[in-house]
């Protein structure tokens, strides 16, 4: 037994963690959703895993990203990822691609070579390029709702798109999908109403999009392991 999975091992069983290492991740969006999405699967042990974000770490970052330090400052957010993730599984395949994914940028990423996709960025045509890629190549993608403006971390629901409520971002992607024809798409959203309205720029803390992002790996590690092995039933 690998010491460093050990515990995930008694919970998964042998064949769940072989499923993980086995496995290749895309995460669109490493700041405060999808850097603590990104942590997590590695340390339950995925064996591949590319990081898509072009942003530069900033001070304004630190009160939610994982990866954003006062060390990391100006640093790119990739860069500072791979490092952290690295020292935390070395035997982790990490593959990092500083882009701005949008419409124009979308053949720069084969959706093909991933077992699931993460969609944890902001811009609305860069979310549903996305899903529509990785619908396209036949994999299975799940996608961040809203995370600002929220106070409430136990808010958050795993749901369909189309079963979505209060969330302003999901009424506008359950709009944009259904012209698109995606019947379906697995999302973590939340119920609470904005506790800042009309703001010049969104109002974050530490403890909301962290669990978003957890709840995010969480899905993607049952799946991986409900998928391939039907033994593993986890509870929905």
């Amino acid at each position: 037994m690998n010491e460093k999975f050990s515990r995930t091992e008694k919970l998964i069983g042998k064949d769940g963690l072989e499923i993980l290492s086995r496995s290749r991740v895309a995460v669109f969006g490493i700041g405060g959703v999808g850097g603590h999405t990104a942590e997590a699967l590695v340390r339950s042990g995925i064996g591949a895993i590319d990081l898509i974000d072009n942003d530069i770490i900033c001070e304004s970052n630190i009160n939610r990203q994982i990866f954003a330090t006062t060390s990391t400052i100006g640093q790119q957010k990739t860069a500072s990822a791979m490092c952290r993730l690295r020292d935390i599984n070395p035997d982790c395949i990490i593959k990092t691609h500083d882009i701005f994914f949008m419409p124009d940028t979308a053949g720069m990423i084969d959706f093909s070579q991933y077992d699931y996709v993460v969609d944890a960025i902001d811009t609305i045509t860069g979310k549903i390029e996305i899903i529509m890629q990785a619908q396209k190549a036949g994999k299975p993608v799940i996608s961040s709702m809203g995370a600002g403006n929220k106070l409430d971390p136990t808010a958050f629901e795993v749901a369909d798109i189309y079963k979505t409520s209060v969330c302003p971002l999901a009424r506008v992607m359950r709009h944009e999908l259904r012209k698109r024809g995606v019947k379906n798409l697995k999302v973590v959203y939340s119920k609470e109403q904005p506790v800042v309205k009309n703001a010049d720029f969104p109002a974050s803390c530490a403890f909301v999009p962290s669990v978003a992002g957890l709840i995010i790996a969480g899905e993607v590690i049952k799946d991986l392991c409900r998928t391939s092995y039907p033994p593993y039933e986890f509870s929905k």
